[in-house]
């Protein structure tokens, strides 16, 4: 069949070019007149000379010519269009390959007149008729037009000129005029052919029945011998009169318009033929198409089934959304008879495109997870559809292109012309999002954006595609827990599933920074992630106590980095020596560490006490509470036998307002009476300490606090404070800046005055030398001070109770 192929059809000729055969290619159309030269065609020139190119379907483009074109030769009722088509790879046409294409077709008998209603343009061709008195006598007239008309003489052609009758005016062009404003006129020895686009100035709208027409009426004047004569070439084509109601398309043209029948009262019908793409329909054929052709008195009507049979759908794009439009290239022919001009064949073309109806697109998951091969089936698409690239995570590639991501494109194609496209990927590949569902299941996301182009129309849309795959590949983390003495150690070998899954001690995230504060060690080598705790910690769990040990667990959960769901829970358990909570100093001093237990619920680790309640922790953290005091302070009782003496105390807590405590704990040191012990020593001199004077900066502050515990200072709006004589005062001083722990505190003088002015009198010395003084009948009493949250260096401050007193001159009370 090669790439063209033709048709003659009354008087028009289809050439058919395969879009298949030239696609990915450039296309120029010329015709080819009979000196050999070819005239390229662009819109306006194929308007006017009676030509047209459109894609008639999917897979093909049309070429129509009428039998009146510009540069057909006509002759005996035959006429010759010869057409050259170039197709190149570029849009300048280089290197572009010819295809020539000659064809003849038969075609008459004429009307007198014949009126082609085509898709760009309007045609009316009419035959030239002159009464047989006037032939006669002008038989052997010489022609001389040169005295009278000399701008009819200036026409080369026949034609002299065209008068257009405008509603408000009218209007006269010579043929050079006409052809220079996009008119089409030629003129055989019989006929005069007028070609008017459909977009010229001179078309007005008329409506006729409800529906409307492109009418242009016009008059054309022409020479013969001596004489001009004058024809009617008004043309009237319908613009509308398609409706589309219950799923059927109704195209309605009404018969004798106006326009088309000035001065004739009566008409006759010839013939009234119908059909589809130029092709004529027997009765037979539309009956069996389920069409229906209705002929009345006013007007001619046709229904045809929406996506009937001769018709086609297109794919259409509206806001972004995929459709589809049904379209259908009717023909209508219609011969009658009147009183004024004879037989006249109207001749109709009408694309009708019924209104936007929206597709939904099937993508369907075909994967094949025994390949570990994601494929994914997109459509039906109309054959119109190409798929021009893709989307992935964020760059748009060329369908080409995407095989370096691990895509594989297929387009496969169905008997109906449609066709879908086939995306083959691989589970592995960078771009499929994985993701853990549950057990050994884990989800495999697709997530391509697919977009696309449509021909000829060149409309784009985009198909999201995102397609979910279970597989049964997911290894979940695994865990070994020891314990070595000191630690409690947490070995997890990371399955494929947890790359981002963040580690969890209770609700606090482990993260590096986290455990450098902690003194814990955190260890991730991408295969492995290895956490160690020490035994004494705030996050560590003791649950069981018993003289043979101490349960002590340490909980992990691992959490989804995203949402912060729990994946996967791990835990250790090791039993430790009580002995890791006590250290019996030589000097006598004993440190012992008290554990909150589970299952002891709301109690306060500060307010853990020895025997003697007066003896408070010195250390404390949620869980733990830590004393530091020597064996002969805080209530502790002592044993002797013959080889030992043994200390005895306890931590204990109580409820408030209850003197019977929740919390026993009860420890015991031990020493030897009797111990030798080698030494080896040497003496060195060594020179004496001595302090170099340095000056600096200090900032220091005197605070006023309500209880001994110095939990509560007074506050600036609380003064002044009222104090009755021998209440005891309790005064804290603090090296506030610079906070460097080598610096010691050491108060030297303290005094009183009567007055806010420190060196006013009389004074009294509360502190002499950083001693009390021994002139004071109620002496100063210092106050150790230990670590707790708020004390973070214990030698920057100072302690002292004071009692209330007043000064007197005799036995006078001195007020300020």
């Amino acid at each position: 069949a090669g790439p063209m192929s033709l048709e003659c059809l009354g008087n028009l000729l289809r050439i058919t070019v395969s879009a298949e055969y030239f696609e990915d290619k450039y296309l120029s159309f010329s015709v080819v007149d009979q000196s050999g030269i070819a005239w390229e065609l662009d819109e306006a020139t194929a308007a006017q000379c009676g030509y047209t190119v459109t894609y008639s379907s999917w897979s093909s483009i049309e070429f129509r010519a009428s039998a009146a074109s510009c540069h057909s030769h006509l002759e005996r009722d035959v006429f010759t269009v010869t057409i050259q088509i170039k197709a190149s790879h570029t849009p300048d046409m280089k290197n572009a390959t010819s295809h020539l294409k000659s064809a003849s077709c038969h075609y008459g008998p004429w009307s007198s007149r014949e009126l082609v209603c085509e898709s760009n343009y309007m045609e009316v061709s009419v035959r030239k008729e002159v009464p047989q008195p006037i032939k006669d006598f002008i038989q052997d007239a010489p022609e001389d037009w040169t005295p009278v008309f000399p701008e009819a003489k200036a026409e080369e052609a026949s034609i002299w000129q065209i008068v257009f009758h405008q509603p408000e005016e009218k209007k006269a062009l010579l043929v050079s005029d006409a052809w220079s404003a996009g008119y089409g006129l030629n003129t055989t020895d019989s006929r005069i052919v007028l070609r008017i686009p459909h977009t010229a100035a001179q078309v007005h709208l008329v409506e006729d029945q409800g529906i409307t027409f492109s009418v242009v009426r016009s008059s054309t004047f022409y020479k013969h011998g001596w004489m001009i004569l004058m024809v009617d070439t008004t043309v009237a084509c319908p613009v509308d009169g398609g409706d589309y109601m219950n799923k059927t398309i109704t195209w309605t043209v009404p018969k004798y318009i106006s326009p088309l029948s000035a001065g004739a009262t009566s008409f006759k019908d010839v013939l009234v033929e119908a059909g589809v793409d130029l092709h004529k329909l027997s009765a037979r054929e539309m009956a069996s198409r389920k069409y229906v052709l209705l002929n009345d008195l006013n007007a001619i009507m046709m229904k045809i089934p929406i996506g009937a049979e001769g018709g086609y759908y297109k794919t259409s794009v509206s806001n972004g959304q995929l459709g589809a439009k049904y379209t259908i290239n009717l023909f209508l022919e219609h011969q009658w008879e009147d009183n004024k001009g004879g037989l006249t064949r109207h001749t109709i073309m009408k694309e009708i495109e019924t209104p936007f109806e929206q597709v939904e697109l099937a993508i369907t998951n075909n994967s094949n997870l025994k390949t570990r091969l994601m494929n994914v089936t997109v459509g039906t698409f109309l054959p119109d559809v190409e798929l021009v690239n893709l989307t992935i995570e964020g760059i748009t590639v060329s369908v080409p292109e995407a095989v370096q991501h691990g895509y594989i494109i297929y387009r496969t194609r169905y008997s109906n012309g449609s066709k879908a496209y086939i995306v083959q990927v691989p589970l592995d590949a960078p771009s499929i999002k994985k993701e853990y569902m549950r057990d050994d299941m884990r989800a495999y996301t697709l997530n391509v954006t697919l977009a696309f182009i449509t021909h000829p129309s060149r409309e784009t849309f985009t198909v999201p595609v995102i397609t979910v795959s279970a597989v049964r590949d997911a290894v979940l983390p695994s865990v070994r827990g020891f314990c070595d003495g000191k630690n409690l150690h947490l070995l997890i070998t990371r399955g494929n599933v947890d790359q981002n899954w963040l580690p969890f001690i209770s609700d606090w995230h482990l993260t590096p920074e986290a455990a450098r504060k902690y003194n814990y060690s955190l260890r991730d080598n991408g295969t492995h992630l290895a956490i160690s705790v020490p035994f004494l910690s705030p996050h560590v769990s003791y649950e069981v106590f018993h003289t043979s040990g101490i349960k002590a667990s340490l909980y992990l959960t691992l959490k989804d980095g995203i949402t912060l769901a729990n994946r996967r829970d791990f835990s250790v358990s090791c039993r430790f020596s009580p002995s890791e909570l006590i250290q019996c100093l030589p000097s006598g001093t004993v440190i012992i560490t008290a554990i909150k237990m589970v299952g002891v619920a709301n109690l306060d680790t500060s307010l853990l006490v020895l025997r003697d309640r007066q003896c408070k922790p010195s250390l404390v953290t949620e869980k733990t509470a830590t004393f530091k005091f020597s064996v002969n302070t805080c209530g502790t009782t002592r044993k002797f036998n013959s080889t030992t003496m043994t200390y005895e105390n306890e931590v204990l807590y109580f409820r408030p307002g209850n003197d019977t405590p929740v919390y026993r704990l009860k420890f015991v040191c031990s020493y030897a009476v009797k111990q030798a012990v080698d030494v080896q020593y040497e003496s060195k001199k060594n020179p004496l300490p001595h302090v170099k004077p340095g000056f600096g900066s200090l900032a220091l502050s005197l605070k006023l606090f309500k209880e001994k515990s110095y939990a509560d200072p007074y506050q600036e709006s609380e003064y002044p404070v009222v104090k009755y004589l021998r209440e005891a005062l309790y005064f804290e001083v603090e090296l506030l800046q610079p906070k460097d722990a080598r610096l010691d505190l050491n108060l030297d003088d303290c005094w009183a005055t009567n007055s806010q002015s420190q060196d006013s009198l009389p004074q009294w010395p509360i502190l002499i030398n950083g001693c009390e003084n021994n002139k004071d009948s109620y002496r100063t009493v210092f106050h150790e001070v230990n670590y707790n949250l708020r004390v973070e260096f214990p030698q920057h401050l100072k302690r002292f109770e004071v009692r209330m007193f007043t000064f007197v001159q005799g036995s006078t009370l001195l007020q300020e």
